[in-house]
């Protein structure tokens, strides 16, 4: 496999890898915020967007809701982690900081640009502060994650 698809793939994976403990810690993190910020996180209230505009919203039980949940979130975290993937080598730094960084930048574009903009999910400016902070921090765990696993799996034979 040359260098480059092997790159990608080990983005992708590890960015898959990576929706593990960021799913985890927004779950975790989830039980301190106040009783009435404690409703669905943004994964699970934007795959309910999408199945309402498929029209499939009303064919899911609780377990599909939860299965299309995950499976939207692992696979935008496989994607995201497929594009880092391809720039990590070019990258500057150590790869926890890269990690990081990009994962800031994915929540900056996902939450500031692509969500607002498809009508998926209203901008993080219209957020209650604690919950932008969470996701915020969950992204700081996916990211660091993503840069250590990445690496790791270019690094290997």
């Amino acid at each position: 496999m040359n260098r480059n698809r092997r790159d990608l793939v080990a983005g992708t994976l590890a960015g898959f890898l990576a929706t593990a403990p960021m799913s985890a810690s927004m779950a975790l993190m989830k039980r301190f915020l106040p009783w009435q910020e404690r409703y669905p996180l943004p994964p699970h209230l934007i795959t309910m967007q999408v199945a309402e505009r498929v029209g499939v919203e009303d064919d899911l039980n609780r377990s599909g809701r939860a299965v299309a949940t995950a499976t939207g979130h692992f696979g935008y975290g496989a994607l995201q982690g497929a594009l880092y993937g391809a720039l990590d080598r070019h990258l500057p730094g150590p790869a926890l900081l890269k990690g990081i960084v990009f994962g800031l930048g994915v929540w900056t574009g996902s939450y500031l640009g692509l969500l607002p903009l498809s009508g998926l999910f209203n901008p993080a400016t219209e957020q209650p502060l604690r919950r932008n902070a969470l996701m915020i921090a969950a992204h700081v765990v996916w990211g660091a994650s993503l840069g250590l696993v990445t690496s790791w799996l270019s690094h290997r034979k």
